[in-house]
């Protein structure tokens, strides 16, 4: 079988690099290339940012009113899911997410942060601010410009709506550059915009790396007023010097090393359940992952026994099978990365109860006990299916073990305490707290993190403050006709 091409999207169509440059996109479950992509050059970036350029100053986008952006993100969001096996596998292709999860949960939440921005910007008042002075100020919410969108390849379907939903439906226009490790999904995408009504400029999509390649050349465009990225923290921080140097808006959303509190008084079979999705889902490749799982020393022993077999319970296997619940990880060098750190874990005083490395790029689900607080695996992103498991006594020292990191994403803590859950969950250092559950989302909310996990935040009212210019305007009201 021969590669399938997949191109940039510039200005409403299909486009091969100006240098005719490809690269191979590998499926990791079969370890072969699958599809040939164009590989964008700075030239190519520069044809993007001109295309969003001109739609945004010329073009009838951030022109429109939000009730007629809406429309066409609502009719995005229809075809969305009716390409729902389309996109779906174009993810699991690219990184071997297993397909009900792609099919199940990513396409509908790319459907609904589609839905929920259209509906947002036209519903969300401004502020107005009566003066006593024969005045009257209020305030607008104007688009800023052109974003750069710069996606991961964990999630990339789901995460790639979610930066380029809130920037177009407040007017914005757009540059996509996908990870170069998954690029299907934003070439369709763009495809359905296009198809949806969407006039040719407002969403581009250009292929390629980072460093010496598209990433880097987007990032530093004169064109670009607006940056949003989620991944590395240390990539993070190297766009963020980019930004800084032409003072352009930085929203970063990095990498996290969550704390999972159990508590004595948790219910253990719920506690444990939601562990599991926490750490396992995606193969570990999740930002958001409990991969510090810190639990009261009365029931440790139990729980343990318990999350060990609910872990050996997965099925892993080919992530195109409906059953596959863990699939491959994404690429040969990050499944290289994970392995080093499963190679480490005896020298850091460690003992694997289950899991270790399984067929080709798989790393089957893995349960470590008996690191400390200073070895590498309780302080590095891992990203893979691996946990580590440790014992505390009291609240005070689950606090102080959970919040020993560098990173701020998110924690979780599970108790049947309400005054315990508040307590704590004041106390912990992330950007979201989950009780007694795990990735539940309200899109109003703020999401992003502290520490080495990030800069700013999105969602609701957070993602307009970003992807617009706030204004405020300022109006004498004189005194007779």
């Amino acid at each position: 079988m021969g590669t399938v091409p997949i191109r940039h999207v510039i200005d409403g169509a299909e486009a091969d690099s100006l240098d005719a440059a490809v690269f191979g996109s590998v499926d990791p479950a079969t370890r072969e290339p699958y599809a040939e992509v164009a590989l964008g050059s700075a030239a190519d970036v520069d044809r993007a940012v001109t295309s969003a350029r001109r739609a945004f100053d010329e073009g009838p986008w951030p022109r429109m009113g939000t009730a007629e952006r809406g429309t066409i993100l609502q009719r995005l969001a229809d075809l969305v899911e009716s390409h729902a096996d389309e996109l779906a596998l174009a993810d699991t292709t690219d990184m071997g997410k297993p397909i009900d999860d792609a099919r199940g949960k990513d396409v509908p939440r790319c459907a609904q942060n589609l839905r929920f921005f259209a509906d947002h910007a036209r519903m969300t008042p401004a502020e107005q601010y009566p003066m006593d002075s024969g005045h009257h100020a209020y305030s607008r919410y104007e688009a800023a410009g052109v974003v750069a969108a710069i996606a991961p390849w964990n999630f990339p379907l789901m995460l790639e709506s979610w930066k380029i939903a809130p920037a177009l439906a407040w007017g914005n226009t757009v540059v996509l550059k996908p990870a170069e490790d998954t690029p299907a999904s934003a070439s369709i995408l763009a495809r359905l915009a296009t198809e949806a009504g969407m006039p040719p400029g407002v969403l581009n999509v250009v292929h390629g790396f980072g460093p010496d390649s598209a990433g880097e050349a987007l990032t530093a465009h004169p064109g670009v007023d607006r940056i949003t990225f989620t991944g590395e923290s240390a990539t993070g921080r190297v766009i963020s010097e980019a930004a800084a140097r032409r003072l352009v808006p930085v929203s970063l959303e990095l990498g996290g090393k969550g704390a999972n509190v159990v508590f004595a008084d948790a219910d253990l079979d719920d506690a444990v359940a939601w562990s599991i999705r926490a750490i396992y889902t995606n193969a570990g490749q999740v930002c958001l992952a409990g991969s510090r799982l810190y639990v009261q020393r009365p029931v440790v022993e139990e729980f343990t026994a318990r999350f060990v077999a609910a872990a050996e319970a997965l099925v892993v296997g080919d992530p195109k099978q409906p059953r596959t619940q863990v699939g491959p990880l994404a690429s040969e060098a990050h499944h290289a990365k994970v392995v080093r750190h499963l190679e480490g874990v005896e020298a850091q005083g460690g003992k694997i109860l289950t899991g270790g490395t399984g067929d080709g790029w798989t790393v089957r689900p893995t349960v470590v006990v008996g690191v400390g607080p200073d070895a590498p695996l309780q302080r590095q992103e891992v990203f893979g299916p691996l946990v580590t498991i440790t014992p505390f006594d009291d609240e005070a020292e689950a606090v102080r073990l959970a919040n020993d990191t560098p990173y701020g994403l998110n924690a979780m803590l599970f108790t049947e305490n309400l005054s315990r859950a508040h307590r704590v969950g004041a106390a912990l250092r992330a950007g979201t707290v989950w009780v007694n559950c795990f990735f539940v989302r309200d899109l109003r909310a703020p999401f992003g993190g502290v520490g080495d996990s990030g800069v700013g935040r999105e969602g609701g009212t957070f993602s307009r403050e970003f992807f617009t210019e706030p204004k405020a305007v300022v109006m004498a009201i004189r005194d007779g006709d």
